[in-house]
């Protein structure tokens, strides 16, 4: 069995310098890592680190975060995207977030902007889609309903008992990351989850003051301990969670692992 790491920066400065050591744990685990990226230069990183030898523990994903809308070149963001399909099984990070519009409010215009042809990118070539909702789930949601994605994952999920249930009503995953072995809010968003909408991520490389003494995310260190904690949340064995998790990944990746 694989346990999909649903969202990661592999090619975040963090984790340079010992890619091999990543890819070999990752091996060792089976652990599949979904790896996003967030501007144009991380994604000619993850062209240059990632390909057939690396499929099987490395999920590319690719796409232009927020925080970048206003700085990126989008159409060559979307030229090299085009030009390099094969090599890319998903779009992310994308999304919609007013915390960097503090400086510039009309950014978050730009943001929508972006947004929009990261989800046509999705629309037109069927890859799933990796989305950052913070302070925002509720306008992305209403946005969704005019695209037709196919598989849509709500990274971090955040939001209320409310929008969770309006999420995967309209056929979203959402996904858990280390905050949940110490909030109780979040277990009981999990307990609240259909078991066939969650998925488990690490968001690499971010560090988490209150466990794993707040080194730098690794998929290979931190997803076993995650899932562990969703095992326990939901009563269920660990290794039926990883036998869960792994369909769970396949319907949102559509393919097999």
């Amino acid at each position: 069995m694989t346990i999909v790491d649903a969202h990661i920066h592999l090619t975040d400065n963090e984790y340079s310098g010992y890619m091999e050591h990543i890819f070999n744990n990752l091996k060792a685990l089976r652990i599949n890592a979904c790896s996003v990226t967030v501007n144009t230069e991380t994604l000619t990183k993850s062209l240059e680190l990632f390909g057939d030898s690396t499929r099987d523990i490395v999920t590319p994903f690719a796409g232009i975060h927020p925080e970048f809308a206003q700085t990126e070149d989008v159409t060559r963001f979307i030229e090299i995207f085009n030009n390099n399909l094969d090599s890319i099984d998903g779009i992310g990070e994308i999304g919609l977030d007013p915390v960097y519009t503090r400086i510039n409010e009309s950014s978050y215009d730009k943001q929508k902007e972006v947004f929009h042809s990261m989800l046509v990118l999705a629309e037109r070539t069927k890859k799933p889609v990796s989305i950052h909702s913070r302070g925002s789930l509720d306008h992305i949601l209403e946005m969704l309903k005019t695209y037709d994605i196919r598989n849509g994952l709500l990274h971090w999920f955040a939001g209320s008992k409310k929008q969770l249930a309006r999420s995967t009503d309209m056929g979203l995953f959402v996904s858990y990351g280390p905050v949940l072995i110490y909030s109780e809010e979040k277990k009981v968003l999990l307990k609240n989850t259909p078991k066939d909408r969650f998925l488990v991520e690490t968001d690499g490389p971010v560090r988490y003051r209150r466990c794993f003494n707040n080194l730098p995310s690794m998929s290979s260190s931190f997803l076993v301990s995650v899932v562990n904690c969703a095992a326990n949340v939901l009563g269920m064995t660990y290794h039926e969670t990883v036998d869960l998790l792994e369909r769970n990944a396949e319907s949102y990746l559509n393919r097999k692992l």
